[in-house]
This record gives structure tokens, C-alpha cells and sequence, in this order.
């Protein structure tokens, strides 16, 4: 094949893949790869400003658009930089290929300049992770690695030395035909049968559903009905089972509400569907608990489970519903209901509009941004304190989507993330929820937006704390420490870098300014200081909360901190 490298066979196999795009840091040993991009106008190469934003921008995209996306990073530090957002991606079931090119082939195993073994470092956030050492290797290795990233929803990484994608080919690319649609998997007849005996005998029911739900809404709500049951959803399946939901009481665990806890806590049975809810301290201590996953291994993983079938929840719900009683005692799900409906007003009353020269309160940003964006608005936020705000007063309306570091809880995911979405999605909305702290962690991807002139809106939440390690620290019981920030001017540096940028510092300067930042053509951030010492109070208190924070308080006053408390105390924090 005279004339073509191994690395336009690769860029081709990409192509024929569907990846329109890379992200990532260019590098000499990826020269290869850069070379043979810049002739193609099919695949276009994201320069970002650090590989860990390269992958959770590639993760974000692949989530959004449900398909195959690509990051790259040189060798040594490099691809090492990955490792973070392909960490993300990789617990998020996002399908990410990754090319980690290596140091010059001859040279590896010497100790060289910028050496290190991909190979072995990014075995624990991948399906596949293998070495190409011959041109012969390529395409078949890339295949392989498309196809494992695809079918196991993962990420998947090719490791090639720079001199090796400078050799000539020895075989085109082939064509890569991949699968449109997961196959159906239903439980045996007698297991459906075992689920529905349960769940017709059972006096009260309440599910608990997850992302993995989000396909199966009718089959969800048909089953919901029959039971009379409430629906409990998670945090990653608020968007797609949240809205529009006759049968939704709520959030549970850390983020969520008391209304989701207590209604899982009152039920007779509960019925997992498509969830590998993680805080074992939220499942029910008394209730019966049955389970429905397409993955095996979860079944159990978290709480005890008297029945579990392993089936994809849409099929397996589909099959289930004529086995199912249709059930008239609604005292269950209509006592949820109202419970919901009081912890819902609750919650609503702390994002009121405060009073003019007053503190920002951060539920209060949220509940504008939730007005003011579109309906089919991409929101990124950050982890934390930005994660709970969303999750509890962003409106899903089946065309919005929520990306956040849910599962992995890695800082600095929002800004990144936005860059993949907005790629991904031009001519939507797309809106971070920034903690000062995550934002300054990879700030230099402001110049990403910049750069490729993205019109994402960064909102920051100025406290100059790490606010949820703060209040971690003292829900046991010990005195904050090394969690304060001195934060720069965030909107005077976005101008600097040639974006819009704006500070809201009392409550009625936030709307007006947060409208004129929706409205920009543009990249924009409004920086809003919020008030630091907002609790969050999750749906359960447990006892060595309420003692760990009465320690805090005493701590805080023998050190000399009493104004301090008195100041949280001013501001109901200890309501």
C-alpha cells in the first residue's frame, strides 16, 4: 500500500466507525495521527488544553449521542492524563475509544524520555486495552477495540508507538458495520412467573427504578399502574423518568428527598429496575426486595435481594404486566404522593426569590436557570454541592439532559463535559453548574471554548470552599479544615480570554444577568457568590450526623470560631 501510513488506515477505520471527531493534546508521537486527520474533513481534531478534559468531553459526547467517540494523548504524561475522564467514562458505560500513543517501539523497556506502560495503567478503566507493535496489527486491533467499547459500553484503548503509525500500511481499512440496537433480554417464563407471584402477593409495593430504566417508560407507568406503586427514581434516571410522571414521589439517598426515602421505607416489597443504587444505608431495613437488571453481577451487589432476574427492564416489564393483578388500593401511592407533594413545597420555599441586598442562595440560581433555559437545554454540572441543586430543582422535560460525574465523583467534570455536549449538539443550549473549586481545577479549558468559539454558558458558584467536603467534615464531627479558596475574579478572567463574562454579588443582579449570558451568542460565564454556609440537609438524619455536627459546634466555639456558629445559626442552619 504504497503511500499509506498506519495511521490513515487508523483515521479511516475511525471514520468508518461514525467517530466524527477527537479530542485531545497534540504530541510528537502522535504526529501520525494529527497528519492524517488534517487531510480529512470527516473527522475533526478538538485541541483541548489538558487530556483529562479530552476524555470527559469524548465520554460526554459518546453519552449524548449514544454512539462511539475518541480521545487521544501522547506518550508518557501525555495519555496518562487521561486516565481521570476515562475513569468517568468507563463507570458511566460510555463508549470511548482511546489511542494512547507510545514512546519509539525500539526504545520501549529502556528507561526512555517520557516512558511508561499504557498497557498496564489503564487496565482497571477499560474492556480493552492492547498494544499494536506491527502495521499488520492494524486495522484489526482498532476493530476489536471499537467493537469491545461498543458492545460492553466502555471505554476501550489502543496503545501504538509514534513510529509505528509513520510505517506503510499493509491493509486498508475495512468496513465497520456496528450494531444500531441492544438484542432483548427476557427472564425465563418461570422466574417471570416467581416476580409476579411476589409482587401480587405483596400488601404495598414501591419502585425504585434507574438509568436503566430510562428506555421502558411505558412499561414502567403500565406496571406502576397495576401495582398502584410509586416510582422512586435515581439521580441518573431523573431524565428520563422524572417528568411527565404520574407515579413519581422523588428522589433517595444523599441528593435526594425524604419523600423518595420514607416511600421505600413504608413499602411492603421494593422492586429494583435497572439500578445499581450504591448507599446501602438508604435501602429499606424491613422491607422484601426483588431485582431486575440486564447485568448479573448487580443483582444483589447492594442489599440483599429474596428474588432477582436478570432481563433488560423494557422486555422483561413487558412480559411481566399480564402476569400482573391489577391492584384498587391506592393508600400506598396516594400517602406517597402527598408526602412527595410536602417535601417538594419544602424544598421549593428555600429557592424563593430572597430579599434585595440579602444572600444568593444557590437553590435560588438554580430555580432561574431552570426558568430561563430552553427546553431542550444540556446541563454539566459539577460534583458536590452543584450536583444536590440540580438534582433537586432542574426541571427534565424528556428533550433536556443532565450529564454530571454521578457514579465516578471526580471534580472539574462540568466544563469539560459541556465542551463535549456542545459539540455534539450545536444548536442546543448548554449550560455548566460550576463549583468555584471544579472550575478552577481545569480552568485553562476555558480557552476551549474560546478556541473553538462553543457558546456554552458557565454559571459558578462562588463560596470559596469546597462546600460539600466542608459539610462532610462536619456532619463527623470534625472542624473544616484546608476547604477555604482564594478564588480569582472567574468572570474577569473569561474576558480576558475573550468571553463574556459576568458577576452577580446580590440577588437581584442574578436574573437579569443569567438572561443576558442565555441570550449571548457566545461562550459566557456569570460568576454568582453564593451563600457558604447553605446546608444540605439529606432525606434521612442519621444519628452520628446529628451527633457528629453537635461536636463540630463545640469544637468550633473552644477554638475560638463562636462568631462563626452564631453567624449559621442567624442564617437557620441548624433548622
Amino acid at each position: 500500500m504504497s503511500g499509506t501510513r498506519v495511521a490513515d488506515v487508523l483515521v479511516e477505520t475511525l471514520i468508518a466507525a461514525g467517530i466524527p471527531r477527537i479530542y485531545g493534546v497534540a504530541g510528537d508521537s502522535l504526529n501520525g495521527v494529527t497528519d492524517a486527520i488534517r487531510t480529512r474533513p470527516q473527522l475533526a481534531w478538538i485541541h483541548t488544553r489538558h487530556e483529562e478534559s479530552a476524555a470527559f468531553a469524548a465520554a460526554a459526547e459518546a453519552q449524548l449521542r449514544g454512539r462511539l467517540a475518541a480521545c487521544a494523548g501522547s506518550c508518557g504524561p501525555g495519555n496518562l492524563h487521561l486516565i481521570n475522564g476515562l475513569f468517568d467514562a468507563h463507570r458511566s458505560r460510555a463508549p470511548v475509544l482511546a489511542l494512547a500513543s507510545q514512546i519509539p517501539s525500539r526504545e520501549v523497556g529502556s528507561g526512555y524520555f517520557q516512558e511508561t506502560h499504557p498497557e498496564r495503567l489503564f487496565r482497571d478503566c477499560s474492556h480493552f486495552c492492547e498494544v499494536a507493535t506491527e502495521a499488520e496489527q492494524i486495522p484489526g486491533l482498532v476493530e476489536s477495540a471499537i467493537r469491545t467499547a461498543v458492545a460492553r459500553e466502555g471505554v476501550a484503548v489502543v496503545v501504538i508507538s509514534g513510529d509505528v503509525l509513520l510505517r506503510e500500511a499493509v491493509e486498508a481499512a475495512r468496513p465497520l458495520p456496528l450494531p444500531s440496537a441492544p438484542s432483548a433480554v427476557v427472564p425465563p417464563s418461570a422466574e417471570l412467573e416467581a416476580l409476579a407471584n411476589r409482587l401480587n402477593a405483596a400488601p404495598s409495593v414501591t419502585i425504585l427504578a434507574g438509568i436503566g430504566a430510562a428506555s421502558a417508560r411505558e412499561e414502567l407507568f403500565a406496571v406502576a399502574d397495576r401495582l398502584r406503586a410509586p416510582i422512586v427514581h435515581t439521580l441518573r434516571g431523573k431524565e428520563a423518568l422524572e417528568h411527565d410522571n404520574p407515579f413519581d414521589v422523588g428522589m433517595t439517598g444523599l441528593l435526594g428527598f425524604a419523600s423518595g426515602y420514607r416511600a421505600m421505607e413504608a413499602a411492603d416489597t421494593v422492586l429494583l429496575l435497572g439500578t445499581d443504587f450504591p448507599y446501602r444505608q438508604f435501602y429499606p431495613s424491613r422491607a422484601h426486595l426483588l431485582q431486575v437488571d440486564l447485568r448479573g453481577e448487580q443483582i444483589g451487589r447492594r442489599a440483599a435481594v429474596e428474588l432477582g432476574v436478570v432481563g433488560d427492564v423494557r422486555s422483561t416489564l413487558a412480559a411481566l404486566l399480564p402476569r400482573l393483578a391489577a391492584r384498587t388500593d391506592s393508600a400506598h401511592l396516594e400517602g406517597a404522593r402527598a408526602d412527595y407533594q410536602k417535601a417538594r413545597r419544602g424544598l421549593d420555599e428555600l429557592a424563593a426569590d430572597p430579599a434585595p441586598g440579602g444572600k444568593i442562595h444557590p437553590q435560588y440560581v438554580v430555580r432561574l436557570l431552570d426558568e430561563l433555559a430552553g427546553p431542550d437545554a444540556i446541563f454539566a454540572c459539577d460534583v458536590g454541592t452543584p450536583t444536590v441543586w440540580a438534582a433537586r430543582y432542574l426541571h427534565l422535560t424528556g428533550r433536556r439532559r443532565l450529564l454530571g460525574s454521578f457514579v465516578h465523583g471526580s471534580m472539574a467534570n462540568a466544563l469539560p463535559q459541556a465542551i463535549g455536549a456542545q459539540l455534539s449538539a450545536p444548536d442546543r443550549p448548554v449550560i455548566t453548574l460550576s463549583g468555584d473549586g471544579g472550575l478552577a481545577m481545569l480552568l485553562g479549558d476555558l480557552l476551549t471554548l474560546r478556541q473553538h468559539a462553543l457558546p456554552v454558558k458557565v454559571v459558578v458558584f462562588r463560596n470559596d470552599s469546597l462546600g460539600f467536603v466542608t459539610l462532610e467534615m462536619q456532619a463527623a464531627g470534625l472542624l473544616d479544615f484546608a476547604t477555604s479558596l482564594t478564588n480569582p475574579d472567574f468572570a474577569g478572567i473569561a474576558r480576558a480570554a475573550g468571553m463574556l463574562g459576568l458577576a452577580a454579588h446580590a440577588p437581584e443582579e442574578v436574573r437579569p444577568m443569567l438572561a443576558q449570558a442565555l441570550a449571548h451568542p457566545g461562550p459566557a460565564l456569570v460568576e454568582v457568590t453564593v451563600d457558604r454556609e447553605e446546608l444540605v440537609v439529606p432525606p434521612k438524619i442519621r444519628a452520628e450526623m446529628v451527633k457528629g455536627f453537635g461536636l463540630f459546634v463545640l469544637k468550633a466555639v473552644l477554638s475560638g470560631r463562636g462568631a462563626e456558629v452564631e453567624e449559621l445559626a442567624r442564617a437557620n442552619w441548624f433548622r
